[in-house]
């Protein structure tokens, strides 16, 4: 999927993973939004739409002044059906540009979400349990990599192995038990990786963790109460910001 993907948005989005990532996410986020808007322009009858606007503007504002209920009541049910009239004829626009944007988001978070594991620097491998596992489980990688320990006793919940080597596609085999779990990682100097996280089903061995560092586009000082966005975050505010501007700029409603 990752390679079909790779096929399709590579030419022509490739060079902005260059960037640095919040510039790298600005610009897709402002040619994605830009497209939205001219799509639900040119798809929508925006003289009724802005005619929708205008009418709802006017009932809340009667709502605020009015006193009796049963009026408030009635203009809130006019209001309501104007918003759900609304919204149906922005469905269509919608309809138009979900499936592609959702193909482009699984490309940027197969690009964008985390750093890559760079050839000859460290990175940890972490194997997560339930509680109450015990036993030892060993790493192994086709081919060869240096691991600190291959085989290691399993102490609280988890296991960690620091790894390194060349550029290229790896395969970790977990022995664990009688089990065996397997999991590919991607060693390489371009913006590209393997998914860093694989859930275990029915087993004590619960997850596979891989130590790519996930990306924070705003930088490790910026925070919201003690939350750093992530590139889908970034992506949204940025979204927004940019969504304000064009229905400014190219008078949609």
């Amino acid at each position: 999927m990752a390679n079909f993907l790779d096929t399709i948005f590579n030419p022509w989005l490739g060079p902005v993973l260059n960037l640095p990532p919040f510039w790298a996410i600005m610009i897709v986020s402002a040619g994605i939004t830009l497209l939205i808007t001219i799509v639900y322009k040119y798809t929508t009858n925006q003289s009724e739409m802005k005619q929708i606007k205008e009418d709802l503007k006017k009932y809340q504002k009667e709502m605020r002044k009015e006193k009796d209920p049963k009026k408030m009541m009635a203009t809130q049910k006019k209001a309501l059906d104007l918003n759900m009239k609304y919204m149906m004829s922005s469905f269509k626009s919608t309809l138009y540009t979900f499936i592609p944007i959702i193909i482009i988001f699984a490309w940027l978070n197969s690009h964008i979400a985390y750093y890559p594991l760079y050839p000859d620097k460290e990175f940890t491998v972490t194997a997560k349990f339930a509680e109450g596992a015990k036993g030892n489980i060993s790493l192994t990688a086709i081919p060869e990599l240096y691991i600190d320990e291959k085989t290691k006793e399993i102490q609280g919940n988890e296991v960690k192995w620091i790894l390194k080597g060349q550029a290229g596609e790896y395969k970790l085999v977990f022995d664990y038990n009688t089990e065996e779990y397997e999991h590919n990682i991607l060693i390489t100097t371009e913006r590209n990786y393997l998914i860093p996280e694989k859930p275990i089903k029915d087993s004590k061995l619960k997850l596979i963790i891989i130590g790519n560092e996930k990306v924070h586009p705003f930088g490790k000082t910026f925070n919201l109460f003690g939350w750093y966005p992530g590139w889908l975050a970034t992506y949204i505010i940025l979204s927004l910001v940019f969504s304000t501007l064009f229905r400014k700029l190219f008078k949609v409603y």
